[in-house]
């Protein structure tokens, strides 16, 4: 079996003008977290002394100036910038959105590097993150550019699985970007998923349709028909067990989700408003198909509370416990398979 360390898990403050801060600190005030991981937050101890002022939060870090000055058991922040930053709760700036993506691009070396095990965002806002440099809808597509895999949006809880087939995409444009090779693509990736990931060896994956009613037919509209149809016959053909598609208006609402072990939707706000309305505070964000453990907490900035001390941890807190869990699944199933094909070799001579 494999040994379960003391993980070191990297953390981007994304906007620090949002939640992020606030919801770092308090998923750590917890002790008994120190004792399984080894948080590292690539920001400013000057921006989190300030937070722990603010929110009244007695939660002790201690100030990095490289990765290899780490303690273990400790919570580290990583010294990325000296200037001080005027926190204006809950507006859009492009200065904070320039630190969130330092942050988030430091953090992200210090992944491909070996540095740090997982990496666990905390909220960005899409608008102040865009730069001549940086023009990205999310933290799902750089990562994609960043590290090896096809990366798909994965949102994750105990009870529920959404990935989806298209995400930051508006909706006019969502059957254009369906093609034969992404729903493929996808549908490997949550099959591959489920049992690397989370330790499902047979996965059932449902489909929801692309039209109101998979297009009824073709009355409203025919991308079902002609895009999503054929390549699922073809998937279950060759052994998947992909079911679909199904209309996605009845589909949770008849509970039909607690028979699959994922759900593939269409588009971003098909996948994403059951899933936020079944799990929101307890849900993941994470993304699956990539050479590292990235998640995030299943929701925004936060703007509307920031500062107010509201904010609630828990989905953090889930997002840095299912990275770690990940990052070991990931570990035995790669220790078991290497084992199995070992075997097999012996066996061939």
């Amino acid at each position: 079996m494999v040994k379960t360390d003391n993980i070191k898990v990297g953390i981007s403050i994304g906007d620090p003008n949002g939640i992020g801060g606030e919801i770092i600190l308090k998923a750590f005030e917890d002790n008994r977290m120190l004792e399984m991981y080894t948080p590292i937050i690539f920001g400013s101890t000057k921006l989190f002394s300030y937070y722990a002022k603010v929110f009244k939060i007695n939660t002790k870090f201690q100030g990095i100036k490289s990765l290899e000055d780490v303690v273990p058991g400790k919570i580290n922040v990583m010294r990325l910038f000296k200037e001080p930053f005027h926190v204006d709760w809950g507006k859009v700036d492009k200065k904070a959105g320039e630190i969130a993506v330092k942050s988030l691009q430091e953090a992200t070396k210090a992944l491909k590097s070996g540095n740090i095990d997982v990496l666990v965002t905390a909220p960005i806002n899409k608008e102040s993150i865009q730069s001549e440099g940086f023009k990205f809808p999310g933290h799902t597509d750089y990562l994609n550019q960043e590290l090896s895999g096809e990366s798909l949006m994965f949102m994750v809880s105990d009870k529920l699985k959404v990935g989806l087939l298209t995400d930051h995409v508006p909706v006019k444009d969502v059957p254009s970007n369906i093609t034969a090779k992404s729903i493929k693509t996808k549908i490997g990736t949550i099959k591959e998923s489920l049992k690397r990931d989370f330790k499902i060896s047979k996965p059932k994956i449902a489909v929801l349709g692309i039209n109101p009613h998979v297009g009824d037919n073709g009355v409203i509209g025919d991308d079902d028909q002609k895009q999503l149809i054929p390549v699922l016959e073809e998937l279950r053909n060759d052994g998947t067990l992909i079911f679909g598609p199904y209309a996605a208006d009845s589909f949770f609402g008849q509970k039909r989700h607690e028979q699959f072990d994922a759900i593939l939707a269409s588009y971003h706000d098909q996948g994403l408003v059951p899933f936020k309305t079944l799990s929101f505070g307890e849900g993941v964000n994470y993304t699956a198909g990539l050479s590292h453990v990235r998640t995030s907490p299943d929701h925004g900035t936060g703007f509307d509370i920031a500062g107010k001390n509201e904010a609630n941890a828990s989905s953090f807190t889930a997002a840095v416990h299912m990275a770690a869990d990940i990052f070991n699944a990931r570990k035995e199933y790669d220790e078991l398979t290497s084992n199995v094909l070992k075997i097999q070799s012996k066996k061939r001579r």
